[in-house]
């Protein structure tokens, strides 16, 4: 193995963080490395909304080239950026434990009776409209501290953000309001490390920074996800929480207007692990779902 090894990641402050957060695990461990800074095509253009630049990992996809031309050894994600399907030659190294899960409403201070918010994310979209019709969303890209500048300086009510990325860079404000009835995106506040396949002194140092709880739970998240075929552009919905004997599933898939939902809160014995994602996408897909998604790919199709 390399003296040091090379850390991919985007140049933003909540990914620098995520990746330091991996180079500082490393370092408990005796391994020494270093970050290695890369742009991404979502990063590059921040105009286009995300789920009309038809990429298939929009976030990640230049650090998998990067990582495939030897030019890192290991490349760090927001796990709920990362596609179902990795690219051939790439593998998942290790998951770390999981931050706050939930979503957050950042209000502007002057604008209480704005009935505009914005958002870049067709789930966080879809369900706020489900709860609020009368509202209109404004699109919002950029990283972290510039979508919050944009808030400060808009006729916005306010703004959707994960509250793990805020409160990882120090910037969640005392005000913000947890959306204790919105159902995360799969993989939300997971951080992955992901590497080339046939690299074992890689994959023994990073394995040891897997915490088997939140891997499991975002294993179940994403294989509904690709049961689903929502890729990361569908309001499609999806968090799992472990219990001693249990997980807790909340799931759901909404119409692009928000007009519609089917939603599952069930809990499944770990017993029957490997089945959950199968029978959680069964029911959503039997309730209505299946005609939702239709629509979406129809949608998707004409882009």
């Amino acid at each position: 193995m390399k003296s040091s090894i090379r850390i991919g990641t985007r140049k933003s402050e909540l990914a620098q963080w995520q990746a330091k957060l991996v180079r500082d695990l490393l370092e408990k461990q005796g391994i020494a490395s270093h970050l290695v800074l890369v742009d991404s095509e979502g990063d590059q253009n921040q105009t286009v909304p995300l789920y009309e630049m038809g990429v298939v990992g929009v976030f990640t996809k230049t650090l998998d080239i990067a990582l495939l031309n030897n030019k890192i050894d290991i490349a760090v994600h927001s796990m709920k950026d990362v596609p179902v399907g990795l690219p051939k030659g790439i593998i998942e190294f290790a998951v770390l434990e999981r931050g706050d899960v939930e979503d957050v409403f950042v209000k502007h201070p002057k604008n209480e009776f704005s009935r505009a918010i914005a958002t870049s994310s067709l789930r966080r979209r879809a369900q706020w409209l489900n709860k609020y019709p009368n509202f209109s969303i404004e699109e919002l890209r950029g990283n972290v501290n510039t979508r919050l500048q944009k808030v400060a300086d808009s006729n916005w009510k306010g703004a959707i953000f994960a509250k793990a990325g805020l409160e990882r860079i120090n910037v969640l404000p005392k005000d913000a309001e947890v959306l204790d009835w919105m159902i995360p995106a799969p993989a939300q506040g997971a951080i992955m490390v992901v590497g080339r396949e046939n690299e074992p002194a890689f994959l023994e140092a990073l394995k040891t920074l897997n915490h088997t709880n939140t891997s499991n739970c975002v294993t179940i998240e994403r294989q509904v996800l690709k049961i689903l075929e929502g890729g990361c552009t569908a309001p499609i919905a999806v968090n799992v929480k472990e219990m001693q004997d249990n997980y807790n599933v909340s799931a759901g898939i909404y119409s692009l207007d928000g007009q519609r939902k089917v939603e599952v809160f069930e809990s499944f014995s770990k017993e029957n692990q490997t089945q959950i994602a199968n029978q959680v996408s069964k029911m959503l897909l039997e309730n209505g779902g299946a005609e939702i998604m239709k629509e979406i790919k129809a949608f998707n199709n004409k882009k």
